[in-house]
């Protein structure tokens, strides 16, 4: 038994690895407990699981004083020690399974232990260097804002809350405004790619078994019956016994336009089943989303505040001159005031 655990074999296999600051192999042997094949299983352990941990700690153990007498290493990185790598570094030094057990209890297995926003494909991918938008980017939807952060506030808290539909027009701040509430403490979020919504079932799995609470980000999502991804996600929020795990929450944005193609051509009397069937789909899975908040075009007076915004400074007669020229063929958005305020920056 053991050896499950992979573990570098020597300093080259180091430098792929986000390490923290400090002595190098103790921490790159906690990240591969972190990566364990029994990580998961942990989280709700048996009895022959904590045997395997055992031996797999007293091989490690060995493994690393081996390691740190061969090749003796200063730091090679510069971040602090993230909690789970102390924690699982201690349960290593002093060979306990249930140290390990709690740790990966407390902050999860890799990666969602180390990292709070991630990408998913079919496969979970962490994002290390996060770029913000700042919580005051967006000018006109304050309103908007307010509402979404109270209703993911009360989501972090452990309070009920309701999955969340961002809609309207194109540049205007749906996807800012989303992923925004990364600021708030405690907030963790997975963007799920279009064509991963096939495995998402996979992801909520793992999800539903962490300490830990996610916004499931879904961006640009099409609400349209005759779109593949439109079945996946009406099954996630109608067609399953389960439904979403307790501790995810769902935060879709959709341009105005795949909702107006369907609700705005209603069926005419006497058309076929299917017209009517299609238009009811949509409306249904709408539905679903406790809260939908709208995001309308901007218009002359807020487009000119939002470059002023952007700019830090009021605009000139001149500058408000071109600005307005230069939304002629682009409309009032947000996206466009800040496009045009990067030009005179």
């Amino acid at each position: 038994m053991g050896g499950m655990v992979r573990v570098p074999e020597n300093p080259e296999a180091l430098l792929p690895l986000d390490l923290p600051e400090g002595e190098p192999w103790g921490y790159a042997f906690a990240q591969a407990l972190l990566r364990a094949p029994w990580a998961f299983r942990a989280l709700k352990p048996t009895p022959g699981l904590l045997d395997l941990i055992r031996w797999d700690l007293d091989r490690l153990h060995r493994e690393l004083e081996a390691r740190r007498r061969t090749w003796p290493l200063g730091a090679l990185g510069l971040r602090p020690p993230h909690p789970a790598e102390e924690a699982l570094l201690q349960a290593l030094l002093r060979r306990d399974p249930e140290g390990v057990v709690e740790a990966l209890r407390a902050h999860g297995p890799w990666p969602f232990a180390l990292y709070r926003a991630f990408r998913f494909d079919g496969e979970v991918h962490p994002l290390r260097a996060l770029r913000l938008p700042r919580r005051d980017e967006l000018v006109g939807y304050e309103a908007q804002r307010e509402a979404l952060e109270a209703n993911a506030r009360r989501f972090l808290s452990g309070k009920p809350a309701l999955h969340t539909l961002l809609y309207g027009a194109r540049g205007t701040g749906k996807s800012t405004a989303a992923k925004s509430l990364l600021h708030l403490p405690g907030a963790r979020m997975v963007e799920v790619e279009k064509g991963a919504l096939p495995r998402l079932g996979a992801l909520l799995e793992q999800l539903a078994s962490l300490p830990h609470r996610y916004l499931l980000f879904l961006d640009d999502l099409s609400l349209d019956p005759e779109d593949e991804a439109f079945h996946h996600l009406k099954a996630l929020l109608e067609g399953s016994l389960e439904g979403p795990p307790e501790n995810v929450l769902l935060l879709a944005t959709s341009n105005r336009r795949h909702l107006v193609r369907r609700l705005g051509e209603n069926p005419l009397p006497g058309e076929a089943p299917e017209a009517w069937d299609a238009l009811q789909d949509t409306l249904a899975l709408s539905e679903r989303f406790g809260l939908v908040l709208t995001f309308p075009p901007l218009d002359k007076a807020l487009y000119l505040k939002a470059v002023a915004h952007h700019l830090g400074r009021s605009l000139t007669p001149e500058e408000e001159g071109r600005a307005l020229r230069f939304a002629l063929e682009r409309g009032f958005s947000g996206r466009v005031a800040r496009q045009f305020a990067q030009t005179l920056l």
